[in-house]
């Protein structure tokens, strides 16, 4: 059992009893697991359960205007008086590092917490200073229950990056690839900086772990859960093992070769699904050109018209 599956056990068993001796509140809250933890991304393992395991749940309220504060404490109250232990598994009275990430929350600040803006008047300057793992983050888990709804309009909204500040951060993404790559990696290789070579490659791997993900219209998580998380998109997750190899092999005259015909291979790839996707007007290899006539995409002129490696 995954910590999603315990979660939402352990609030149909007690969590949902619990809220109904609160029915004046009741209308207003959002219930499920979300935020921190692999538990939320659906990757714990046996391994995860070593430290901030737990049963438990989140409750999500408005603000203190609809369900004021002596109201929230009492659910407080009530969620800690909770069956200290369900099947097998304990709650630990010490928060982890970070914050709880189970018990009573405010919808308006937890969306503060963990993406750095209640989500209700997002501009685009917030959408490009926004990084991709903490919108994963505030939009990642399960809402079990949502009666008043406020929770899930802000959580969808999050999830609907304006087309136009994804072609931009896309763009960006596909110019350092071209940089890290098809040009600074074989050059630095054939000098022999071993280090500097596997920075190259690591640059590479990280720009289009991103571009992978803004061409899936997904948002990736932090990077210990990158890969895991490519696993399971749509597109291009096929790209998993020829990154990995790239980052796990030498740089060595022969490695050297090798990688240099995966990176190709690689942005053969993503070019093959920019042009599925219709966003590039380039018929060529060279990643730059692609990153540009992406660029090109854009709609909003002054969006447009920022460098292109405004939004990396």
């Amino acid at each position: 059992m995954n910590g999603l599956e315990l979660s939402r056990e352990y609030f149909e068993t007690y969590g949902r009893k619990m809220l109904e001796e609160f029915p004046e509140t009741l209308p207003y809250l959002a219930v499920g697991l979300v935020g921190s933890g692999s538990e939320a991304l659906g990757f714990d393992d046996e391994m995860s359960q070593d430290h901030d395991f737990e049963p438990g749940f989140c409750i999500f309220l408005p603000d203190e205007t609809i369900v004021d504060r002596k109201e929230a404490f009492r659910l407080e109250r009530a969620y800690a008086k909770l069956p200290k232990e369900f099947m097998g598994f304990k709650r630990s009275l010490v928060n982890p590092v970070g914050g709880a990430r189970h018990g009573v929350f405010r919808t308006a600040e937890f969306y503060m917490d963990k993406a750095g803006t209640d989500g209700k008047d997002l501009t685009i300057g917030d959408w490009f200073r926004l990084p991709s793992y903490a919108l994963r983050e505030a939009t990642d888990g399960e809402v079990f229950i949502d009666n008043y709804g406020e929770f899930t309009n802000i959580r969808e909204m999050l999830l609907a990056m304006p087309e136009d500040v994804r072609l931009k951060k896309l763009a960006g993404h596909l110019l350092l690839m071209a940089q890290a790559g098809q040009y600074n990696y074989p050059r630095i290789a054939k000098r022999g900086e071993n280090g500097a070579a596997q920075l190259a490659i690591f640059e590479f791997v990280k720009s289009t772990l991103e571009a992978v993900f803004l061409l899936n219209r997904e948002y990736m998580p932090f990077y210990k859960w990158s890969f895991r998380a490519m696993r399971d998109l749509l597109f291009l997750n096929e790209l998993e093992e020829p990154l990995c190899s790239l980052m796990t092999t030498g740089n060595d005259p022969e490695n050297a070769r090798k990688k240099l015909v995966l990176i190709e291979r690689i942005c053969a790839s993503i070019i093959g699904e920019l042009q599925r996707q219709d966003i590039t007007k380039a018929v060529c290899s060279e990643m730059e050109k692609h990153a540009y006539s992406v660029n090109d995409h854009i709609s909003d002129s002054e969006i447009r018209n920022l460098h292109i490696l405004y939004a990396v």
